[in-house]
């Protein structure tokens, strides 16, 4: 049999793989497990590379670190392959018919962020020296994050921003995820950088800021409660002291480079 033959049971196959594959990424697309993932194939592809090449003393490394890796990864993913395994026995089929529309790496649409609306919230937050942590999602999804906090799903808008971080309001103490034209949920936790160059007069929001930005490639936002500065943390760059006049520009350029 020549490989060129091709059978209804090889595409049986084709087609099973492509289902399981597809409902391990919708269980890991919007959590941090997805970066663990691609660098575990990246590792693999280079080890098959490596192999074709006869690179033998590289080969034999990759390929010990990719039999460890197995027992790793079911370690580390192991509430994602409960839910697997729970997907797989849901008989549930009304969704997965649904299955091509819901993939969202699909749509060609790019999101457009009102930054005018948060600027606005920014200079009066500002103003008021109110502390605030506004997280703008960019290319790596959030849901990590956003699973903390309480969802709201609400239109983008200075002065629901601003009624968010009031004192008084149940939510102020943890950031805001923003993504596109929507406020996705507050009360969000995010992880603190624990870079020792920081300086002693940052906070939890500025280290929280800092925090997100070196974990995903989200834009943090922070208003400082005792100062009123406002300091944009985008990747391992942080700007302090940041003029509302020029945070417009700063966030479009941010935004379109992401």
């Amino acid at each position: 049999m020549s490989f060129l033959d091709f059978s209804l049971l090889d595409l049986l196959d084709i087609l099973l793989v492509a289902f399981l594959l597809y409902q391990l990424y919708r269980l890991i697309r919007d959590t941090v497990a997805i970066n663990v993932l691609i660098g575990v194939a990246a590792i693999y592809l280079i080890w098959k590379v490596v192999e074709l090449l006869q690179m033998e003393l590289l080969s034999e490394i990759l390929g010990k670190f990719i039999g460890v890796g197995v027992i790793a990864l079911v370690i580390v993913f192991q509430q994602e392959i409960r839910k697997f395994l729970l997907v797989i026995g849901s008989t549930n089929f009304t969704q997965r018919r649904r299955i091509f529309r819901q993939l969202r790496w699909l749509s060609d649409e790019e999101q457009q962020i009102d930054l005018d609306e948060i600027v606005a919230a920014c200079r009066s937050l500002s103003q008021k020296h109110t502390g605030a942590l506004m997280v703008i999602e960019r290319v790596s999804k959030l849901g990590f994050y956003r699973d903390s906090g309480t969802l709201l799903n609400a239109e983008l808008s200075a002065p629901l921003l601003e009624s968010i971080f009031n004192k008084y309001s149940p939510l102020h103490d943890g950031a805001v995820i923003i993504s596109g034209e929507e406020i996705v949920a507050a009360g969000c936790i995010m992880p603190v950088s624990d870079r020792s160059s920081l300086p002693s007069r940052f906070g939890l929001r500025h280290r929280a800021a800092i925090g997100i930005a070196e974990k995903t490639n989200a834009l943090a936002l922070v208003v400082s409660e005792e100062t009123g500065d406002i300091s944009l943390a985008d990747g391992d760059d942080f700007v302090n002291k940041i003029e509302p006049d020029n945070l417009k520009e700063m966030l479009r350029k941010a935004t379109e480079n992401p």
